[in-house]
């Protein structure tokens, strides 16, 4: 088991799988909101089952952390969308 870090410059700072670029957030939502099995999410992403379970530990124990984190994120991408021109169809 790896354990969950946090690092500046790396995920831009939120909690991941030590060693790896894989995210508290992202587990959570593969697990929780896409329906992978925490197996197959260790499966798929070369991660132990430990870590994916203890990134999902980390999330319940730090939700609004978290949701601070799911905030940011989906802030960046809406920001990236508006600063992307529109297509011109002719």
């Amino acid at each position: 088991m790896n354990g969950i870090v946090k690092t500046d410059g790396v995920m831009g700072g939120q909690p991941r799988i030590d060693g790896r670029r894989i995210s508290v957030l992202q587990i959570y939502e593969w697990v929780n909101e896409e329906g992978m099995s925490p197996e197959t999410v260790s499966t798929e992403f070369d991660v132990e089952l430990a870590d994916v379970h203890l990134a999902l530990s980390y999330y319940y124990d730090n939700v609004d952390e978290m949701e601070d984190w799911r905030e940011r994120r989906n802030a960046r991408i809406d920001e990236s969308e508006e600063e992307q021109p529109s297509p011109k169809y002719a």
